[in-house]
């Protein structure tokens, strides 16, 4: 038998949690004994408008669960709207234990036909709003050395889609600001992960069948979340969950080969691409420097000398 996941005496922030998956997630913390300040600025589904009236009406639902909630409407593009939001569940609560960032936009088209005005309110929204959240409960999760951050990555950031340049590379982006992270808040017990949802809301409603739609229910992607943001919670793990399934994503560096520095390199490497990308023996790096240590100890055997470590970079 597992041991229960419970929030006794947690406090919690979820972004965008108004609608959607935001709003499951939110709920479920609570009913597992968090304190939640719900987040959403209540704007459309491309970002525009604005009201608090859906995080109260989660709020509320909250409450009305014998729960303890909160409502804020801060834009996570606002940062120091951001300082004040957290400001609040610290004045309510005293302590801020898991952030979960799920706010976030579509503007959809081609990289062709995008506007980079589109383009770049995608990125503001998706990391800089994760950011924002993010640098604003770091001290206090640092002080009372806790915290459980959980990043809302994409399918789309990790392997692509057509239509979704800015929403991919925003959502790459945040699995990137997690490895870094994870790195820096480990002697604070600061666990930083990434979410890859599969989940029919409001930011999908249109693009998929009704039957899918309902296999798809954001319901099913939250026992991902509560594990992420969990006391016993891993570290640096992107979970990808949607429809009842659970897989794992990895960003991986295989064993190459080494070619000495030639005029004839380029053709040489060109010929070879098949083996350097075999991914037999590949390894997850614990950090940028195993990149570095690899090539470094590739060219120190072909020289005959013990191998040294490097920068990775």
């Amino acid at each position: 038998m597992s041991s229960l996941i419970d929030f006794k005496g947690r406090v919690a922030i979820v972004t965008g949690a108004g609608g959607g998956l935001g709003r499951q997630h939110a709920l479920a913390l609570a009913s597992r004994g968090a304190k939640v300040l719900v987040n959403d600025l209540g704007g459309a589904r491309d970002g525009s408008g604005g009201s608090v009236s859906a995080a109260q009406a989660v709020v509320d639902e909250i409450v009305a669960a014998g729960g303890e909630a909160l409502a804020n409407g801060a834009s996570v593009t606002d940062a120091a709207a951001v300082e004040a939001m957290v400001q609040q569940a610290i004045d309510a609560w005293g302590r801020i234990d898991v952030l979960v960032n799920n706010a976030g936009i579509l503007r959809d088209k081609s990289f062709a036909k995008m506007d980079l005005a589109d383009f770049r309110l995608v990125v503001d929204v998706h990391l800089m709003g994760a950011v924002h959240c993010t640098k604003a409960v770091w001290p206090h999760m640092a002080a009372q050395k806790y915290g459980r951050i959980v990043m809302t990555t994409s399918s789309s950031g990790l392997y692509g889609n057509f239509g979704q340049s800015n929403y991919g590379a925003a959502k790459m982006a945040l699995v990137g600001l997690m490895q870094t992270l994870s790195i820096e808040g480990a002697k604070n017990d600061i666990r930083v992960n990434c979410l890859a949802p599969t989940a029919a809301t409001r930011m999908t409603e249109d693009l998929m069948p009704q039957a899918v739609l309902e296999a798809l229910a954001p319901e099913s992607v939250v026992p991902a979340m509560l594990v992420l943001a969990a006391q016993n919670a891993p570290t640096r793990t992107i979970l990808c969950a949607g429809a009842g399934g659970f897989e794992a994503a990895h960003v991986t560096l295989t064993q190459g080969i080494f070619l000495p520095s030639g005029s004839d390199t380029p053709e040489q490497l060109a010929a070879r691409l098949e083996e350097v990308s075999a991914r037999d023996g590949e390894q997850v790096p614990l950090s940028g420097a195993a990149q570095g240590t690899l090539e470094v100890g590739k060219a120190s055997r072909a020289a005959g000398v013990p191998g040294e470590t490097g920068s990775g970079r």
